[in-house]
Parts: C-alpha cells; structure tokens; sequence
C-alpha cells in the first residue's frame, strides 16, 4: 500500500512517495529493501500504487515502447500510450484482467501517477485517465495526504514542498505508508 502523491504549482511539477513495502502484516521498511515507487521514463516520472508485482513490469514494458508508442503530454495522449500497452501486457506479462464479471472493461489492475513538463496525470485500472490542475494522490495513504495538501496548497510556496507535506502525512497516519520520502521535481512547459 502506499502514498504517492502530485503537485502543480509555480511553474513546477513535483511527484513524491513513501518507501513502504508490506507482505499482509510485514513491514518490509526502507534499509530492508531498495524500494522505488517513482521511476522515470523520458521525461516523465511515474509513481504507483499496487501489487509489487506491477513496478517493474510497467518500468520494463513503458521502456519498450517507441518514442512514438510513447506520448505522455496530453489526457489523451496519456489514454492512447495505455491503450498501446494492455494488450502487451496481457501478452508479453501475462496480466491477469479479470476482476469482476459485471466489469464494463478489462482492468489493467494498477493506479498510477505520471509528473512530466506537461502537468500531472493519474492513470486508473480501466485506463480512465484524469489531468489534475492542483494536486492528487494514490495508495492508502491518499486522504491524509489530499487533506494535508489541501490545508498547506494556498501558503506553501513550491510543489515540492505541499507534495513532501502530502506524503509525510501518508507516513504519519496511515499504517501501510513510511518513509523515507522520495520527491522528484520537473519545470513545466510554457
């Protein structure tokens, strides 16, 4: 579980994550294992929530694709890179999609957040893609983190600073969220 968290203020982008593994009732804390929630691709950092599992299949099959197959600046842009990717990895990473019969869609069974020079984006299990103007979060964590970004997004001067607010928050109340943080942060396009 996890707390992973973007920001969009002052011309900046910034992305931040915990650094939690857990296995049911295991803690697996940072100096245990070098946990990596947030990855770069291109010019575009990712974060995500989910089983392990997921991390590196979608570093490696993001990584495989084509500058072309890989657009990440726009809603739909970000919508056409995922649809490009289920069927690779249904097939070359054996994801298993069912998860419900009355499901309208096969689910790509990870959430996902994307910082790049474009803004901020969240990419959902059904490949429902939102662009976010202020900030968002992921993981169990997420309500404390969308509570204290919100009470600290009007005084805090940079998004780095309201996403490390963000994800200590997720750190501090939620049992499945420790740090240490990890933030990442990019310029925005003109």
């Amino acid at each position: 579980m996890t707390t992973v968290v973007v920001v969009r203020k002052g011309g900046q982008v910034a992305i931040a994550g915990d650094s939690l593994v857990t296995f049911g009732d295991t803690r697996l804390a940072h100096g245990y294992e070098a946990n990596e929630k947030l990855f770069k691709v291109g010019d575009s950092w990712f974060g995500m929530s989910g089983t392990t599992a997921h991390f590196p299949v979608l570093r490696r099959a993001l990584n495989g694709l084509t500058p072309d197959e890989l657009r990440l600046n726009s809603r739909d842009e970000v919508f056409d890179t995922f649809l490009r990717l289920h069927p690779k990895l249904k097939d070359t990473f054996f994801l298993n999609t069912k998860e419900d019969d009355s499901d309208p869609y096969e689910s790509s069974q990870f959430t996902a957040l994307i910082a790049n020079p474009a803004g901020i984006f969240g990419v959902y299990s059904y490949r429902e893609v939102f662009e976010f103007d202020r900030f968002w979060g992921i993981g169990t964590g997420r309500g404390f983190a969308l509570g204290a970004m919100y009470a600290a997004y009007d005084k805090a001067k940079t998004a780095k600073e309201i996403a490390e607010i963000g994800v200590k928050a997720g750190c501090e109340f939620d049992k499945n969220s420790s740090g240490p943080v990890r933030v990442h942060t990019i310029k925005l396009k003109d």
